[in-house]
């Protein structure tokens, strides 16, 4: 159907952006994150679009960039994920983010986006676990590939474990430790991810 839009920038509200294209107003609804990044009213704008049909109403939806794009496709396909319920964790989680929480199983950071509940934040790390890499880019896909490798009772896993202790979120942890050597001893790990943890507060 409808692939992009590219147009000036006549509104843009907390929920939705409208993008005015040969005359026509197209509202889309948005997440804050691509909110943040369409720009400023009046200026031209490109933006990726999703058109989801119901019974009773047709809503677009755009996004700022083809990843966040993917990402809500992705969401969308989760049993209990409807259109409003991805809009809402992409309003909480960047695209890079949201495949880190999945691949960390950290679904506490997904329960973070207005009306999803624990048990639908399990059913998206669930049923997305094994297609996440559509939807991060290089540099957080190595890093999605290292916590997928990652094997229980690994000095990586472990350290994860103790960091997630310490009060960290699954996510955050996972992404430190899979960014250090992997030689390191559960303790090098853990000293050199509370320091760069540190630096994120």
């Amino acid at each position: 159907m409808i692939y992009n839009l590219k147009g000036k920038l006549t509104v843009c509200d907390v929920n939705f952006i409208v993008v005015e294209c040969g005359g026509v107003g197209f509202k889309c609804f948005t997440s804050l994150n691509t909110a943040k990044q369409v720009g400023e009213i009046g200026k031209e704008v490109n933006v990726f679009t999703h058109l989801a049909v119901r019974e009773d109403a047709m809503d677009l939806y755009a996004f700022a960039t083809t990843a966040e794009l993917d990402a809500f496709k992705l969401l969308i396909t989760v049993s209990g994920i409807g259109p409003k319920a991805a809009i809402a964790i992409l309003s909480e989680l960047t695209p890079d983010r949201l495949a880190l929480c999945i691949a960390s199983g950290d679904s506490k950071s997904i329960t973070a986006a207005q009306g999803v509940g624990k048990k639908t934040a399990e059913r998206v790390v669930l049923e997305l676990k094994d297609k996440i890499g559509t939807i991060a880019t290089e540099a957080a896909s190595a890093t999605v590939s290292n916590l997928q490798n990652n094997v229980a009772g690994s000095a990586s896993a472990e350290a994860v474990e103790a960091l997630v202790s310490l009060g960290y979120s699954q996510a955050d942890a996972a992404l430190v430790v899979g960014s250090l050597d992997s030689s390191m001893s559960v303790d090098e790990m853990i000293r050199h991810g509370l320091k760069e943890l540190a630096k994120n507060l």
